[in-house]
């Protein structure tokens, strides 16, 4: 059993009401009077839904062993994704239905972790964070720069992002998977 208060962000999946879950983010808030509680981000890996839930720090779970292997991506086609075991060189997939929240990120030879329930293939796991190129935005105007304006970009997956006004198009910028938001732009 695992207490709410050992949750880590990332790679790390509990039970919760007999369903699967990865916890995304985990936040400790304590207010003066109030008793302590424990806000975390799930999301369920059958489903792929966003859960937005808070617990009491004793609230008590099953921690779900999982195990991870390398994979890479390597095609998809109208309802399928195929990945390549690193080790075996076996290819399997997964239906996109699954993973609908990942497919904006992935790109063809992208390498990610399989995750792994009982010996079965059940989802993958994407890296924190993507360097992507730019394809489409608007150009920044001159002076814009003084205040955090943000402006919409279309990067090579087809994704859209918002980034900072001196982002241009053929820039390479680094996305973070689990938000969807830009971090910074990366020097060529």
């Amino acid at each position: 059993m695992i207490l709410a208060t050992q949750f880590k962000e990332g790679s790390m999946f509990i039970n919760e009401n007999n369903q699967m879950v990865e916890v995304l983010t985990v936040q400790h808030h304590r207010k003066s009077q109030a008793r302590a509680v424990v806000r975390v981000k799930l999301r369920g890996v059958e489903s792929g839904t966003i859960i937005e839930t808070s617990y009491r720090p004793e609230d008590k779970f099953k921690d779900v062993m999982v195990e991870k292997r390398p994979k890479t991506y390597v095609y998809s086609d109208a309802d399928m994704a195929y990945f390549m075991d690193d080790a075996t060189f076996e290819q399997v997939g997964l239906p996109k239905e699954k993973l609908k929240a990942m497919l904006p990120y992935m790109t063809e030879n992208m390498a990610v972790e399989g995750v792994y329930l009982n010996d079965q293939f059940f989802t993958i796991q994407l890296p924190a964070n993507l360097v992507m190129t730019v394809t489409e935005t608007v150009p920044g105007v001159r002076g814009d720069t003084v205040s955090n304006v943000m402006k919409d970009a279309k990067v090579n997956t087809g994704l859209s992002v918002k980034v900072p006004m001196f982002i241009n198009e053929g820039d390479q910028i680094r996305v973070d998977t689990r938000t969807g938001t830009y971090v910074e732009r990366v020097s060529k």
